[in-house]
């Protein structure tokens, strides 16, 4: 039997709702709307779904605490798109960071959703089966390098900390959790949750450039991340546990 998508929207507007339910329904997806989150998580505890909508602002818990809480619990692997009725690209960073897929700002048309929606869809199903990030506080050794996965930064051999940013520290933790293992352009902006405000306008390989500056990687002959040619990038340093936290 053929699955059809399942998607949760969550807004508080009546209208919305109904008018993104009705054109969903109608392109072949299965849609549940309810207008907060008590609604989202007692249909959540009883129901599967593939993608959730998250409106940011909506009374009592708004869509930024949901979406963290979601990422908190057991639906790390979820997709979320966050719509908000505001433009500020200090909002849209806050949201990416708590961990959306997507963002798309009110007005927006149902079509434009649509496009949306399959598009976290397909990348997210590009994936290898169980690729996906730990999230277990440790410290990780590899090369010269210890990774505080609990403070979120670099150690060298020294004991000099190397501050990260979010989207450097997710990127690289990506190739910690999976070394020896090619991944290309799409799978890393899935698992990096990469639409980070630091990769709207720029592309992945910039990001990657900058880990590698951190990590002090010559990228003409890099030790740790190498490229692999029309292919993605390989994390290539063996990755041991030095104590579990």
């Amino acid at each position: 039997m053929e699955h059809i998508d399942h998607i949760l929207i969550v807004d508080d507007d009546r209208e919305i709702r109904e008018l993104v339910s009705a054109y969903l329904k109608k392109n072949g997806l299965r849609v549940t709307a309810v207008p907060d989150g008590r609604q989202m998580r007692a249909f959540l505890e009883a129901n599967a779904v593939d993608l959730i909508i998250l409106d940011i602002m909506m009374p009592g818990d708004d869509g930024l605490v949901l979406s963290r809480e979601l990422r908190a619990g057991g639906h790390k692997a979820t997709p979320i798109v966050m719509l908000t009725a505001r433009t500020d690209e200090m909002d849209r960073i806050i949201g990416l960071e708590m961990g959306a897929d997507d963002y798309l700002a009110k007005p927006f048309s149902a079509r434009e959703l649509l496009a949306r929606i399959k598009a976290v869809l397909r990348r997210t199903r590009m994936l290898p089966p169980n690729l996906q990030i730990s999230e277990a506080g440790q410290l990780l050794r590899f090369g010269k390098w210890k990774l505080d996965t609990t403070a979120r930064h670099l150690v060298d051999s020294d004991g000099t900390v190397i501050a990260l940013s979010g989207a450097e520290y997710r990127l690289l933790r990506v190739f910690i959790d999976h070394p020896q293992r090619v991944l290309n352009r799409d799978q890393l902006l899935n698992l990096t949750q990469g639409r980070d405000a630091e990769l709207f306008d720029r592309s992945i390989d910039l990001l990657v450039s900058r880990v590698r500056q951190r990590l002090g990687d010559d990228a003409r002959e890099p030790t740790y991340i190498k490229t692999v040619r029309s292919e993605g990038y390989v994390f290539s340093m063996p990755v041991e546990i030095v104590e579990p936290r």
